[in-house]
């Protein structure tokens, strides 16, 4: 049980912090409880199709398939919520004149709230299916359902009481600060997504690390503990990045951040 409820935790925290991010940076916005349940709801139910064909698809991600598909999830993630960024760059000072004025909801552009689907439920495909992926290897073996069942429960629960948390905070934010403190989240958390992808394609040698690690401060936060995969999460942090990897963050950084530049001009 401790097993399950450890997996569990730790994913659906992932994509808790991710979806609470996404909330905090559309808020006001009419339509977005909408649009990021549907994420979910659609995000889950790839998790269960992955769960279906557990077999078949454990053989066929043999060998390279698993980094270069996860590489593949992260990088569109990583374009969805740019898009979003920049199309918010572009009306957010208008978007938050309204809100202070007026309190009410403003409409969002439709290719706007699309990607903020695709971003959502791109993030909780990607922790459900390591979730499946994960605890398949549980009962392999030889837990008990039951008892990967009740883990499940107390995993599922606490991951989404602490993201549940930091949407509260986002929440709290002031207005005229809100749209700029939460562009810089959701920036964050796609170069993190980009240098996580860096280090899936290295792993199938479709990309060269140039150095294998920059740095490594294991010691003083380990990339496993509970505040090293709410970093990881939130600005991409890795205890022993590769060159690659810091180059995939920074350029992700700047591409993104100069476009934002750019829409607010």
């Amino acid at each position: 049980m401790i097993a399950s409820a450890i997996i569990v935790f730790r994913e659906v925290l992932e994509a808790a912090l991710v979806v609470a991010v996404i909330l905090g940076a559309t808020k006001g916005l009419k339509g977005r409880g909408a649009w990021v349940g549907w994420g979910i709801a659609a995000g889950v139910l790839g998790a269960l199709v992955v769960a279906a064909f557990m077999g078949e698809i454990s053989q066929s991600l043999s060998g390279v398939g698993q980094p270069i598909f996860e590489a593949s999830v992260l990088l569109t993630a990583v374009l969805m919520l740019g898009w979003h960024n920049i199309w918010m760059s572009r009306h957010g000072k208008r978007i938050a004149a309204e809100l202070k004025r007026m309190g009410s909801e403003v409409h969002l552009g439709r290719k706007s709230m699309t990607a903020i689907f695709a971003a959502t439920a791109i993030a909780v495909l990607r922790e459900g299916s390591e979730i499946v992926l994960f605890l398949y290897g549980v009962a392999a073996n030889g837990a008990g359902a039951w008892s990967i069942l009740a883990g499940g429960v107390l995993g599922l629960a606490g991951g989404a009481a602490v993201g549940f948390a930091l949407y509260l905070g986002i929440m709290k934010i002031p207005v005229r600060y809100f749209f700029r403190a939460t562009g810089w989240m959701i920036l964050l958390l796609a170069a993190g997504m980009a240098s996580q992808a860096a280090a899936f394609l290295n792993q199938a040698d479709l990309l060269p690390a140039i150095r294998d690690s920059i740095w490594n401060t294991s010691w003083l936060l380990s990339g496993q503990s509970l505040a090293g995969n709410i970093l990881k999460t939130l600005v991409g942090y890795t205890p022993d990045p590769s060159a690659m990897q810091l180059v995939f963050y920074a350029g992700t950084i700047l591409v993104i951040g100069g476009l934002m530049k750019l829409a607010q001009e």
